[in-house]
Parts: C-alpha cells; sequence; structure tokens
C-alpha cells in the first residue's frame, strides 16, 4: 500500500531538504482546510533550486513509495510551484513571494509537524 497523509508529507519534506531546501515547515492541516491535509512549505533560493527542488520531490518519492502527484502547478519562472499529492500539498516558493503571500500567518491555525528525527 502506497503511503499518504503525514507519512507522504514527511517524505515530501526530506526529499526537499535533501536538495537543500530552504525554512521547511509541515503543517497538519486537517479541521482546519477542506483543500488538503498536510501541507509542505519550502524555499528555494533560485530558479534552478526551485526546479530540483520540484523534480526532486517528486521523483524521489515516486520512485521510493510508488506514490506520484496527481498534479503540478506552476513552472520555476513563476517563482511558487505546487506539487498536489490530494491530502499533501507541497509549496515550493522563492523567498520574496513566500512573504508577500504569508503562507505561515494565513494558516497560523495549524499545527506544525516535528520531522526531523533528534538525536
Amino acid at each position: 500500500m502506497a503511503i499518504q497523509g503525514q507519512e507522504l508529507a514527511v517524505a515530501c519534506a526530506k526529499a526537499a531538504e535533501d536538495v537543500k531546501a530552504e525554512d521547511l515547515h509541515v503543517w497538519d492541516m486537517r479541521g482546519i482546510s477542506p483543500v488538503t491535509d498536510f501541507m509542505v512549505v519550502c524555499t528555494g533560493t533560485s530558479l534552478p533550486q526551485l526546479r530540483a527542488i520540484q523534480r526532486d520531490v517528486s521523483g524521489k518519492v515516486a520512485q521510493e513509495y510508488g506514490v506520484k502527484p496527481v498534479y503540478v502547478e506552476g513552472k520555476a519562472g513563476a517563482r511558487w510551484m505546487v506539487i498536489d499529492y490530494i491530502d499533501v500539498m507541497v509549496h515550493v516558493m522563492d523567498p520574496e513571494v513566500r512573504e508577500y503571500y504569508g503562507l505561515e500567518e494565513l494558516w497560523k491555525d495549524a499545527k506544525e509537524v516535528t520531522w526531523r528525527e533528534t538525536v
């Protein structure tokens, strides 16, 4: 059975971290958003990095877990891409766009998911 929900969100976050995405957050959106259960938000600091994050998240999750996104919206030139797995949405944004849209403030009631392993 393919992964989903929080496990999928964590897999996406780890794949983004592997390609040096910055300011990574995973939020539990259940009961807050009718659109998705989990949201991953990260920043890429250049157009090539934005493309790499999108490519590697989609590719690694498909390769390792057999889960492909239902839809990928946006191009690196738009500076905001969304990788949509239905129950998980991954937002890949450049710093200016991320600050402008303020997803952290918009979804401030969402609970942050601890996804990095502590030693």
